[in-house]
């Protein structure tokens, strides 16, 4: 049995794309932040069991919340502005079901994701490499970070080769919210963490990142779109030192 897992919060844009990929499933499970837009409504006209849980800035707490609630023996993790392409849902099914024998002592899976921005398929850069663990046997681990949240579980995990399809950021206004919204929450981790930032970081960091991504990872491939993103990504690194270094120094 397989469970799929989906956080939502205000995303009446992307919910019933993603449900309608995710309809093979067992059991869908939705883990709502309080949306005050018509997710709740639309995610309600399918087969779903839906949960109201504030996530108070813990991402990891979240999807843990989930996993207490799902029944599956596996466990599958999708956001809400994905899609799990046909190729991945035919190879979920295969590793889960042990139909390829090499596959039956893994109790997870690394899943690539492929991000589409501003109507382009991004290919290098960041975003071309991307592997996430986002399936696995639901007793095996836990999440760990409030943000950039990672799962880890006991023993062996394989990857799978099919994408999912991901489709964040409708405008660049959007991103940039985004980026202010989980920056604050990344900094004030780091922060209770005691963790230090020198202020000769806050300006290599972003600008290391920038060259790796957009030059060395062949990110200026992608055109203007690959340019975005690598500037947006910096961003985010100068936004988490900086806030990090002001609230160190409070």
């Amino acid at each position: 049995m397989i469970s799929v897992v989906i956080l939502t919060k205000n995303e009446e844009r992307n919910i019933e794309r993603c449900l309608e990929s995710v309809r093979w499933s067992d059991e869908t499970i939705i883990i709502d932040d309080n949306s005050s837009d018509k997710t709740v409504e639309i995610a309600s006209k399918y087969k779903v069991t839906i949960y109201e849980n504030s996530l108070d800035g813990n991402f990891s707490a979240q999807r843990n919340f989930g996993l207490q609630k799902a029944k599956g023996e596996w466990v599958l993790f999708v956001d809400a502005d994905e899609v799990i392409s046909d190729g991945l849902i035919y190879e979920i099914q295969s590793a889960v079901g042990f139909n390829d024998q090499n596959l039956k002592n893994y109790n997870g899976f690394y899943l690539r994701r492929s991000d589409f921005i501003w109507g382009k398929q991004l290919k290098y850069g960041e975003s071309g490499s991307l592997m996430f663990l986002r399936l696995g046997r639901r007793d095996k681990g836990i999440w760990h970070g409030k943000t950039h949240e990672r799962w880890e579980i006991e023993g062996e995990a394989g990857k799978l080769i099919n994408p999912i399809l991901h489709f964040p950021h409708a405008t660049l206004a959007e991103f940039l919210r985004e980026i202010n919204f989980y920056t604050d929450i990344r900094a004030k981790e780091l922060n209770q963490k005691k963790v230090g930032v020198s202020f000769l970081s806050i300006i290599l960091y972003p600008l290391g990142k920038f060259i790796v991504n957009f030059i060395l990872k062949l990110g200026f491939m992608d055109g203007i779109q690959g340019l975005m993103f690598a500037i947006t990504m910096s961003f985010h690194s100068f936004l988490v030192r900086s806030k990090l270094y002001l609230k160190n120094n409070e």
